[in-house]
């Protein structure tokens, strides 16, 4: 006789409901709130000069129509922003947050929403990073940037004509956050095969999309071009929902990520983490005896950096960055391996790939 078990897997997927990219999006932000039957009471998180750009324009529509908002401004995304954003949700009696600005904005609304019980509207005013979808924060700690748990937004409001007017290195940069899913899906894939860890193919085949986008539209994306924002802002959402499926950051952080981290450690400097993200991919893609090449030449053709000149580090600091990089995250296998890169192996591939 055959014995049965009761089968008992869950699996929780939390995505956006609504998603709205387009030329003059900002004015329908209203109708999103009502679309959600929003209480009339509210909080904007923001910043100085992101309210100036597009916070002020969001609090005026919303307040045209009857709905009460408070505007939080901070800066980058510390536990300390976090509390002191939720507790003046506590105060006003929030029941819903506006996060207007770039990453460190909409990290800070993630948290803050998950913290209240509340949902949120990410409405980004820049795309530095792959962040605007997922349900994953980045925090600024004492010892380099900490990735958490947080809140998926409930609808995103993407104003390309608002993000245009954002610095194009940073549309340069989440292009480069998301061509480097390439090597964390290789990571990721390894794991799977050497330490039988579980692996999702309709995430990985999402963020794999994401990034192949960005790589065959390379040549099509340009600083000025507003369709540009267009081609980018797709892939770089779906590369946050492929984190919603997958549970976890697997889909778009490996070791190149771990590279990055360790940068931001050790050698801090005025990169990007999109940026350092894409320089790493190239080095990662190499060891996994991948098409490098085609990464590199992507990232030159969106004019994002290749090379540690580019990022505006020392060579030594790339080479010190790979090294230590395995000990970032000790617990996410990848090509690094158990025991990591020497520095001689580090400086071979730096060098062999025309990083340094």
């Amino acid at each position: 006789m055959i014995e049965t078990v009761d089968f008992s897997k869950t699996k929780g997927m939390v995505f956006p409901r609504n998603v709205l990219i387009g030329h003059n999006t900002l004015p329908q932000v209203a109708d999103m709130c009502d679309d959600f039957n929003f209480r009339n009471v509210g909080m904007m998180i923001t910043g100085n000069s992101t309210y100036k750009s597009a916070g002020k324009l969001v609090e005026e529509y919303v307040t045209d129509r009857k709905y009460s908002l408070s505007v939080f401004k901070t800066d980058i995304a510390t536990t300390a922003n976090v509390e002191e954003a939720v507790n003046l949700g506590k105060e006003t009696k929030s029941k819903f947050i506006l996060a207007v600005g770039g990453g460190s904005k909409i990290d800070i609304a993630k948290l803050t929403a998950k913290k209240l019980k509340i949902p949120f509207i990410s409405i980004p005013t820049s795309a530095s990073h792959d962040g605007i979808a997922s349900g994953r924060a980045s925090l600024k700690e004492d010892m380099g940037p900490k990735s958490v748990d947080a809140t998926s937004p409930m609808g995103i409001l993407a104003d390309t004509g608002i993000i245009l007017k954002s610095p194009y290195r940073y549309l340069a940069s989440g292009c480069a956050d998301v061509i480097s899913n390439m090597t964390a899906l290789r990571d990721w894939d390894f794991a799977r095969r050497i330490k039988n860890e579980a692996y999702s193919s309709s995430a990985a085949s999402l963020a794999e999309m994401s990034a192949t986008t960005i790589i065959d539209n390379s040549k099509l994306i340009k600083p000025g071009l507003e369709e540009s924002i267009w081609i980018a802002m797709r892939p770089i959402i779906i590369s946050g929902i492929a984190m919603a499926v997958a549970g976890s950051s697997r889909p778009t952080s490996g070791a190149e990520h771990m590279f990055s981290h360790a940068l931001d450690i050790y050698h801090p400097s005025k990169a990007m983490h999109g940026e350092q993200c894409g320089v790493g991919a190239i080095m990662m893609m190499y060891l996994h005896g991948g098409n490098w090449r085609l990464l590199r030449d992507a990232l030159k053709d969106i004019g994002a950096p290749t090379t540690a000149k580019e990022l505006g580090i020392k060579d030594e600091d790339v080479v010190d960055a790979l090294v230590k990089a395995r000990g970032i995250r000790p617990e996410r296998f990848t090509i690094l391996g158990d025991n990591g890169l020497s520095a001689e192996a580090a400086e071979a591939v730096a060098s062999n790939t025309m990083v340094i």
